[in-house]
């Protein structure tokens, strides 16, 4: 199987719609002629949108917002398959046909139940953070009254994508979240919107730490006082966050001179072996509280399925490459429990981008039937 990863811009993600989905077309088309496939009429495509839309059939979804530091003007409210697939028809060079759009939790979800049978949950933990799982479609409201599965020989359950970003964003997380945490709201391109999302994923952990450390330098307790480098937002990435806790669980060498290192890559220099210890706490911290809150979403999610074995498909940037949040995530789902349930935690590398190509080819046999 053949993938490539393209970057996106911060131009590109918060510019025109029209940019958007046409730096997409442009990535496609560019894949297309690598793998010399633009010969090819009506090429099937399975698209993963990883945001929150009104979905009301398989290419019909209307962005409802923006999430993860995207602000493209002229998408939300809008379909966002029709609007790729104007993007192709402006380029004209690819024959392309968007087949199913899905959520990356979906995709994950998919490809994990493909080689394995009890997945019915997908979890991505990277840049974001989200959920979805297989729920029984009596337990649906929106569906009572116009679904009967046993009338209409429709399957008995559903995926529900949860979107629990945005949970919180009524006010219901406001005890547990802290100053940083309000801070980091405040200052970002949504604020008071994806609160949740915000306590766990990759594109914000970086900044709480940050934030904990700027206050504790400006109060005199870190760097002499100096705050100056620190004040620096972003000047704290996921990555470092992540690299720090290794250091403290490796044997290699002395951890603290390891921190101090990567302190004086981005212009600290005054740093004791206290300050360094200091920092590698509040990291540890911030990875653990993620981790936890990410397991307080899993397990409601599994004591609500009630089933006796459950494989949870996980992708994610943070799930893959932080040290010591798969097993603080394994250990507090267990601690918070409340149904008999064995669970398994399986990485489902690349699982949004497999799950839609095997959405596209199950929506693609669909047609043919109903076509036939």
């Amino acid at each position: 199987m053949h993938n490539k990863i393209y970057s996106m811009p911060d131009s590109v993600q918060q510019g025109t719609g029209t940019e958007l989905f046409d730096h997409i077309a442009a990535c496609l088309a560019d894949y297309m002629r690598e793998q010399n496939l633009t010969s090819h009429s009506k090429m099937p495509l399975g698209f993963t949108f990883s945001f929150p839309c009104q979905q009301n059939g398989l290419t019909n979804a209307v962005l409802t917002n923006w999430t993860k530091g995207f602000t493209a003007s002229g998408v939300v409210g809008e379909n966002v398959v029709y609007m790729l697939r104007d993007a192709f028809k402006r380029r004209g060079d690819v024959d392309i046909d968007v087949v199913a759009l899905l959520n990356d939790t979906t995709g994950t979800m998919l490809a994990c139940s493909f080689i394995e049978q009890h997945c019915y949950v997908g979890v991505i933990v990277g840049t974001g953070c989200n959920a979805a799982y297989m729920e029984r479609l009596e337990n649906v409201p929106k569906l009572k009254g116009i679904v009967n599965s046993a009338e209409d020989g429709l399957p008995a359950e559903m995926c529900v994508n949860t979107e629990w970003g945005g949970f919180g964003d009524d006010g219901a997380l406001d005890q547990f979240l802290t100053i940083y945490d309000q801070q980091l709201d405040q200052q970002s391109l949504n604020p008071g919107r994806q609160r949740f999302e915000k306590t766990i994923s990759g594109m914000y952990m970086g900044e709480i730490v940050r934030l904990a450390l700027e206050d504790l330098a400006r109060r005199g307790l870190l760097f002499s006082g100096d705050s100056t480098r620190i004040s620096e937002r972003g000047c704290i990435s996921t990555k470092m966050v992540s690299d720090i806790e290794g250091f403290m669980h490796s044997t290699d060498g002395n951890p603290f001179a390891k921190v101090g290192e990567m302190l004086r890559a981005i212009g600290i220099s005054n740093s004791s072996a206290a300050d360094c210890a200091n920092v590698a706490y509040v990291s540890s911290l911030v990875g653990t509280r993620a981790a936890h809150l990410c397991a307080c979403g899993l397990a409601a999610i599994l004591n609500r399925m009630q089933r006796p074995r459950v494989t949870i498909g996980v992708d994610g940037s943070v799930f893959r490459f932080h040290p010591t949040f798969k097993f603080n995530l394994d250990q507090k789902i267990k601690a918070l429990l409340a149904v008999k349930c064995e669970f398994f935690m399986v990485l489902s590398e690349d699982g949004s981008g497999r799950g839609a190509a095997v959405a596209a080819a199950v929506a693609l046999r669909m047609n043919r039937l109903v076509g036939a």
